[in-house]
């Protein structure tokens, strides 16, 4: 069997050229850009890198980036004050506070000062709660998009068996629920679940979501099945350099799916052009328009 490749770039890059030609309409409306203020305390490479990605995407579909780093060695006083100050900057429709925070921070905290209106990150108990609830809010951004990449391969989830490995509150929670929405059966895997190969080999929609590199193998995975990897896992490649690789044995896999998302360039893309739909929907509900079509 030849797999799909579920190109996370390409649709992403289609979802961002679709908010950038929603944001000129917004923007007349609203007299000024939609704004996402990222919050980046310390040092952490990687958070930097994610921080300049987002900060270029952001501009780059014309809304205004507003960055705020701040020293590891802020206290949390000082955090949670300038969360305060963007809740009441109007020129602010989106908050991002950057993850993982340095040690000695309580980012839960910090997440729940965050104005529901403006979580575009979708963390306050408020924004988890509208998705229990199948009440309109700001859904996390990693899901969000997992269920998009799903979609994209099969319209119509109504009735299939999604399995998702793993119960964070960031990804597998939500994206249970989300896959729910759309009327699939659901089963919620984790560490603890009984024969967990077996299980996975009922899923129509398989979702690795553990980050445990190459975890779910090629003889887990029924034949034909979609798989949404959401895991990104540096490991050391044969000659000692570094690569990376998802929760899924892709070379394994691949033989035996129907589509499956690549690692890199699968949800990953997708994660921020989510954050940026999230900062057009929070834009226009803020001000009272109606949602934007065909994002």
């Amino acid at each position: 069997m030849t797999a799909a490749l579920i190109d996370g770039k390409a649709i992403a890059k289609d979802l961002r050229e679709r908010i950038a030609g929603a944001v000129g309409p917004l923007e007349a409306a609203l007299g000024r850009k939609p704004g996402l203020a990222v919050v980046l305390v310390g040092e952490d490479p990687a958070s930097q890198v994610y921080v300049r990605n987002k900060a270029k995407l952001t501009r780059a579909v014309g809304m205004e980036s507003f960055e705020h780093r701040l020293a590891a060695d802020t206290p949390q006083t000082e955090v949670e004050a300038l969360i305060r100050q963007l809740n009441q900057d109007e020129t602010v429709d989106g908050i991002l506070l950057q993850l993982p925070l340095p040690d000695g921070l309580d980012a839960n905290a910090a997440i729940a000062l965050i104005d529901p209106a403006k979580d575009v990150d979708g963390l306050t108990d408020v924004n988890a709660g509208r998705i229990v609830l199948g009440k309109q809010g700001l859904v996390p951004c990693t899901p969000q998009g997992s269920v998009i990449l799903a979609k994209s391969h099969l319209p119509d989830l109504s009735g299939l068996n999604a399995v998702v490995i793993g119960r964070s509150i960031l990804v597998g929670k939500p994206l249970a629920l989300l896959l729910q929405s759309e009327n699939a059966t659901v089963t919620m895997a984790h560490s603890r679940t009984k024969d967990l190969a077996e299980v996975c080999r009922s899923a129509d929609i398989l979702c690795a979501a553990v980050g445990r590199p190459e975890m779910v193998r090629g003889d887990w995975i029924k034949p034909g099945a979609t798989i949404i990897d959401v895991g990104i896992n540096r490991i050391e490649a044969g000659d000692g350099t570094a690569k990376l690789v998802g929760d899924v044995a892709f070379d394994e896999a691949k033989e035996v799916v129907g589509a499956i998302t690549p690692v890199p360039g699968g949800v990953g893309p997708m994660t921020i052009a989510c954050l940026l739909r999230n900062t057009l929907l929070a834009a226009a509900r803020r001000a009272g328009q109606p949602d934007p079509q065909g994002v």
